[in-house]
């Protein structure tokens, strides 16, 4: 008869055998993740010391690097990178997209749960070069909309609400809204073209800047809420469509 810590090995076993990659346990071994392995050995060495086939390692291979967690070139070989959420995030997102629109809305309304959580914690880790930074954003921004032509503002936007959560030490919080950028400029977000509706964007995001510079967390907390809740009324009329790309 199987004792219950036999028959908890042979299930151990099991989820082993059936989600273990070799290779990504390979990367895991090298190091924190804090630094780049100058040079991996070659697949055929690879193949030898982890004892699979070369066929399998290059399948590995391959879905490491759509995880961004390798790079590979022809000169350098493989190396490992830095760790982060956001490709695993945006593989599946974009692909989502792709079959059914109203996923990007989820995801949306996902980010703004996110956003929201972690609003407090994130402006009180702000330096006073962050905030310089997000004041010249805020600058760049108002000179586009006022312009002649209009420019729309994308670029500082995204980089607008990045910069207020890059503080933070979580690499799953920080991937979760750059895949949302991402998004937001495939589907199209990025050339929606209503200048008020613009304007009022950004009226909202001066006022969470006044308030993170005057220590008032809570007013700016107001702020991102109600400005957030900005491209769930947006006209959809205006709304102008690209075709999806994970460029």
């Amino acid at each position: 008869m199987i004792g219950l810590i036999d028959l908890y090995e042979q299930r151990n076993k099991m989820s082993r055998d059936q989600h273990t990659s070799e290779f990504l346990d390979y990367l895991a071994s090298c190091g924190d993740g804090e630094h780049q392995v100058a040079r991996m050995p070659s697949l055929n060495t690879l193949s030898d010391q982890l004892e699979i086939s070369v066929s399998r390692l290059r399948e590995q291979l391959e879905v490491a690097r759509a995880l961004g967690l390798v790079e590979v070139k022809p000169r350098t070989g493989i190396k490992r990178r830095v760790y982060t959420f956001a490709p695993a995030v945006k593989q599946s997102l974009f692909y989502a997209i792709q079959l059914d629109r109203s996923y990007f809305e989820m995801f949306s309304e996902l980010r703004v749960h996110i956003e929201a959580s972690y609003w407090y914690e994130a402006v009180r880790l702000l330096t006073q070069e962050d905030l310089v930074a997000l004041g010249e954003l805020l600058a760049c921004a108002w000179q586009k909309l006022n312009g002649a032509p209009v420019v729309i503002p994308q670029a500082e936007h995204r980089e607008f609400h990045l910069l207020i959560y890059r503080r933070l030490n979580n690499p799953f919080v920080q991937g979760i809204l750059e895949a949302y950028w991402d998004a937001y400029e495939a589907v199209g977000l990025n050339v929606y073209a209503d200048i008020q509706y613009l304007r009022q964007v950004w009226k909202y995001h001066e006022s969470m800047v006044q308030a993170i510079r005057n220590a008032d967390y809570e007013t700016g907390y107001q702020a991102l809420i109600e400005h957030a809740d900005l491209i769930f009324h947006r006209p959809e009329s205006r709304l102008v469509e690209t075709e999806l790309t994970t460029k």
